[in-house]
């Protein structure tokens, strides 16, 4: 009975291990793209589509787990890990996942754009929050509005993904198909 909980544990770690690699691919991906707009701080947040797809799929746990690991890699991968852009990205993300996880368990007459949406605005609030932090400069909420106004088309882009994401994924039944035991 032990090795049929082992076989299963090692098919989600793999199914973990490919959400993983995708989310860093998605944070590396955006990251060699300039802003379509000269306004520092503002991407799509792709990442974030594995996150939320994560929670509905997984666990908050889970997904946290997925969110650190391509924050990491990701940033690894650009070379920017521990750098500035590193600790706002991670700040960002980690924000971004809790407030997700907050509003798609507790709130569930919520659509994932709204939860993407929310997330998008997360993110920027940690990412300033880490500006903050390391600049010693609360003035820094000020930029607070601009990034709010690209926060919410982006989050509503990325929720438009993940609502027809997480559509396939239960209309396949995809996921359950690869965790069942064989």
């Amino acid at each position: 009975m032990e090795h049929v909980k082992n076989v299963i544990s090692t098919k989600k770690l793999a199914v973990i291990a490919i959400l993983v690699a995708q989310a860093s691919v998605l944070h590396y991906l955006e990251s060699m793209f300039p802003s379509p707009l000269p306004i520092p701080g503002v991407k799509l947040g792709l990442a974030n589509i594995i996150t939320l797809v994560a929670l509905v799929v997984f666990d908050f746990k889970t997904a946290l787990q997925i969110t650190v690991l391509r924050t990491i890699l990701g940033s690894l991968l650009s070379g920017t890990l521990f750098g500035m852009g590193f600790f706002m990205s991670f700040l960002g993300a980690v924000a971004a996942a809790i407030v997700m996880a907050v509003l798609l368990y507790l709130f569930t007459g919520l659509s994932m754009v709204g939860i993407s949406v929310a997330g998008a605005v997360a993110h920027n609030l940690g990412q300033l929050a880490m500006a903050a932090l390391v600049l010693r400069f609360s003035g820094i909420f000020f930029y607070l509005p601009v990034m709010l106004l690209f926060s919410v088309p982006t989050g509503i882009i990325t929720g438009i993904i993940i609502n027809e994401l997480v559509k396939y994924i239960k209309a396949t039944n995809r996921f359950n198909t690869l965790l069942e035991d064989t």
